[in-house]
Formats: C-alpha cells, structure tokens, sequence
C-alpha cells in the first residue's frame, strides 16, 4: 500500500525537506511527526516502485530510505537514486549485522540506522548529512565562482577553458585563456609584465621574455581590440597591462 504525504512544518523556520521512503505506516507517521516538529518539510512514500520518480520530481534535501520494501528494495532505489542524484540518504536496516550496512554505503548510502528507530538519533544524523551536504555545495560553488568572471559580454570560464564574447565561443589556447582571465580578474588595475609571466611560467619577466606581449596581440586580435589604439586591453608605458571593464559593456 502506498502511502504519499507531503507537509509543511508549523515552525517559522523550514530546515528543509526530507523525503522518507518507509512502507510502516505507524514509523513513517511517527518520523513524519517528528521532523515536522522539528521544522521539516516532510514527503513519504510506502512503495518501493514510486519511490525513484517521486523522490527525483520532489528533489529533497535529503533521502531516508527503509531498504525492505514493497516493490523495488531500498538497495536497488539507492544504487538508481546515485546514478542521477547527490542528495544525501540515510537506509534504514532492521538487521543488526553489517550486511545490509556495508551493502548499502557500497550502493552509495551516506549513513545508516538501525531499527527501531530512534528519532533523535535519526535527527542527528539527519543534520550532520545537511551541514556536510550545505558546506560540499558552498566549496563547490566557490570553487566555480573562483574559475569564472564576467566583464559585460565577455565571459572566462577556465574550468571549461572556455571564453565567449558575445555568446560567441572564441578560439583561444590555454595561455591566452589563463593571461585574460588574469587580466579580467584584476580589471582596471595595471599588471606588469612580471607579474603576467609569473603567473604563466612561474618565474618572472627577463627584460627580454616577449611571450606576454605576443599573447596579449594574439588576445587583441581575437577578441576585436583595435591593435593600433586598443581600448579593451590597453598597453600602459613602462608599466604593463590593464584590462579596460567598461570596454566589454
């Protein structure tokens, strides 16, 4: 029998939406309950055949999920829920041996507990998965914002070594793209020639190195700065570069 709630907490705060896959009614009532007091959201499904399409159209914060169900198991959801999704799940085994744990992490389970449940255990592990979940989300997405910039209509993304200008992927060589975003990222500030070639050889600029100038031609070219009067990445006498923010508006 299938059972699907879904119910907001009467709390102000919400701590985020759970999605409990558990086919006992009185269990999947008690941790409903529960977590709602806590300040959860909270979806329940009793059958092990929906569980996979709703938990994807839900798109929770995290999965607790009873591995005996009816219909599909609960290893089986785990092992296709990993083949699309992140989220965090926690299996729920009613066997006190390692088994089912070690099965389960090996399907891509993040934690586990053991029946009967006890709901502030389960409410532990619960927040820790979503602290580690939120601080996984926050490196990656500095780490992404670390590899981008965007100057009007252009945009460096070095993660993808990829550069568009108005939309248009330019063709550049990993110098280029590395010498730009230097460049975009220190925008309206002027950039010896040491300080360019440091960053792209690691060592600085001989009086003699011409690399940094042919890259910065090449970028002209390529990006249409004007090579006699470049306005978008302009030549500053005896001091360097400077890349010009409000060219690429």
């Amino acid at each position: 029998m299938s059972i699907s709630v879904s119910a907001s907490s009467s709390n102000d705060t919400n701590q985020g939406h759970i999605f409990l896959v558990e086919d006992d009614e009185s269990l999947a009532s008690l941790v409903k309950d529960y977590f709602q007091r806590q300040g959860f959201t909270v979806s329940v499904e009793g059958h092990g055949d929906l569980a996979v399409d709703r938990i994807l159209a839900a798109e929770p914060d995290l999965v607790i999920l009873d591995i005996m169900l009816p219909g599909k198991n609960g290893l089986d959801i785990c092992r296709e829920l990993r083949l699309r999704i992140e989220t965090p799940i926690v299996m729920l085994t009613a066997r006190t041996d390692d088994i089912d744990q070690i099965v389960g992490l090996e399907v891509g389970a993040d934690d586990y507990i053991c029946k009967p449940v006890q709901p502030r255990l389960l409410l532990a592990k619960v927040n820790a998965l979503l602290r580690r979940s939120h601080q996984t989300q926050q490196s990656n997405l500095a780490e992404q914002n670390a590899s981008q910039v965007i100057l009007g209509r252009l945009h460096i993304n070095t993660a993808k070594q990829e550069v568009h200008l108005d939309e248009e992927l330019i063709d550049l060589t990993t110098n280029e793209i590395t010498l730009l975003f230097q460049l975009a990222t220190h925008a309206d500030q002027v950039l010896s020639r040491d300080d360019l070639l440091n960053n792209l050889r690691g060592f600085g600029y001989d009086g003699l190195d011409r690399t940094v100038d042919m890259l910065v031609s090449r970028l002209r070219k390529k990006l249409g700065d004007d090579s006699g009067k470049p306005q978008k990445i302009k030549t500053v006498w005896k001091k360097g570069y400077l890349m010009v923010s409000d060219a690429w508006s």
